[in-house]
This record gives structure tokens, C-alpha cells and sequence, in this order.
């Protein structure tokens, strides 16, 4: 037996090899394509429901409802897609960035509530002190030296201690 040369080919054996493979091969393909082809052929179902209403789905209806199948095409893509993907992606960063401002806003009016119960809370221990006869306040001057408060003094003092507590502190 002998083989023959590279780059060499004999007439009938490699023809009929090539008609079989081709004849595979087409069959093969054939197989592929019905496969990919099949889901889209997929059979539509139409029934009327109840209250009188048309109805189109790809699955069968539950009961014993009177059918009609229907060789449809699939629904068409929609061109739009990508645009309104995009519009939702805008929509929710827009939202995220509403959402992060008014929580900002909340965290700045929580602090400022925070600052202005510390503010009531020593303006109404002055209010105390400045009722109270037993202490003996010291104020400074012009001067800068410390006097010691009188009555007088300490009534003005607690008139505008008094609104400013009524003016900025509600409870």
C-alpha cells in the first residue's frame, strides 16, 4: 500500500469524503437553524375571558375555555429601547440625587434643631441663675472690670433673657 503525496488527491475517495461531510454538514445546520427558528414561530393562543374581553397570550388558558391557536410572528423589538433605558438610568440618578440633597437639608435642619436645644437649655440655666437671690452675679463693664449685678440689673437681664426664651424656645 502506498500514500500519497502531500498536495496530492485522488479523484473518487475524496470527493464522496467531501460529499458526505457537505451532506453532515448541511444537516447539522439545518438542525441549528429549526432550533433558533423554532421560539420564534411559537404559537399565539387567542379566547375571550368572562366579562367579554379578547385575550392574546403564548400560554393556554386555565379551564375549559374555547381556544383559537394562532401562528403569529414575534412582537417586534422596539427601536426606542435604548433611548428610554437611557431616560430610566437619567431618572434614577436624578432621583439619587434628590434623595441625597433632601436628606443634606434633613442632617442641616437636625444639627441646627440640635444647636438651638443647646442654646435654650443655657439661656433658661441663666434664667435660673439671674431669679435666683442667692448669687451674686458679676458683669463687666465698659472698662472691662467686674461689678457685682444689682436689682435692676438683674430684671433687665431677665426681661430679655425671657423674650429671647419665649421668642426661640417653643417647649
Amino acid at each position: 500500500m502506498s500514500f500519497p503525496e502531500a498536495g496530492l488527491v485522488q479523484n473518487e475517495r475524496p470527493s464522496a469524503r467531501m460529499r458526505t461531510r457537505a451532506a453532515t454538514g448541511f444537516w447539522v445546520l439545518a438542525a441549528v437553524l429549526a432550533l433558533a427558528v423554532a421560539p420564534a414561530s411559537a404559537t399565539t393562543y387567542k379566547w375571550t375571558d368572562a366579562n367579554g374581553r379578547v385575550i392574546y397570550s403564548d400560554q393556554p388558558p386555565p379551564g375549559d375555555v374555547k381556544v383559537e391557536s394562532i401562528a403569529a410572528p414575534p412582537p417586534p423589538a422596539n427601536p426606542n429601547a435604548v433611548k428610554e433605558l437611557a431616560s430610566k438610568e437619567a431618572a434614577l440618578q436624578q432621583k439619587k440625587l434628590l434623595r441625597a440633597d433632601e436628606e443634606g437639608k434633613a442632617t442641616k435642619a437636625r444639627l441646627e434643631a440640635d444647636k438651638k436645644r443647646e442654646q435654650c437649655g443655657k439661656a433658661r440655666g441663666q434664667m435660673i441663675m439671674l431669679q435666683s437671690d442667692q448669687n451674686q452675679l458679676y458683669r463687666s463693664n465698659d472698662k472691662g472690670q467686674q461689678v457685682i449685678m444689682d436689682d435692676a440689673a438683674r430684671r433687665k437681664e431677665r426681661e430679655q433673657l425671657g423674650a429671647w426664651i419665649k421668642e426661640n424656645c417653643s417647649a
